[in-house]
């Protein structure tokens, strides 16, 4: 199991983002959660298997129709043992 926390840049927000994050991390079965921060971006922390993961941080690269993702910024996190994704914020 690993953890991942992303911010993701560009124009994410208003475009369906968190939520067509969090339909895909549970097909790929990664647990986590998706928000929104002021500044424009969405932070996700996601956790799984490896495989599972880097499919999830491929897919944020690019994220919904309608978004436009500049950048992903990623840092690697100790995993905590969460299940389900939600999203908040």
């Amino acid at each position: 199991m690993i953890r991942r926390h992303v911010i993701v840049h560009g124009s994410v927000q208003g475009v369906g983002f968190r939520y067509s994050a969090a339909l895909e991390a549970r097909r790929l079965g990664v647990a986590g959660w998706a928000r929104n921060r002021p500044e424009g971006t969405v932070e996700l922390e996601i956790e799984g298997a490896e495989a599972s993961v880097d499919a999830m941080l491929d897919w944020l690269t690019t994220g919904p129709q309608g978004a436009v993702v500049e950048r992903t910024d990623v840092s690697a996190r100790e995993p905590d043992g969460e299940s389900g994704f939600g999203i908040t914020g």
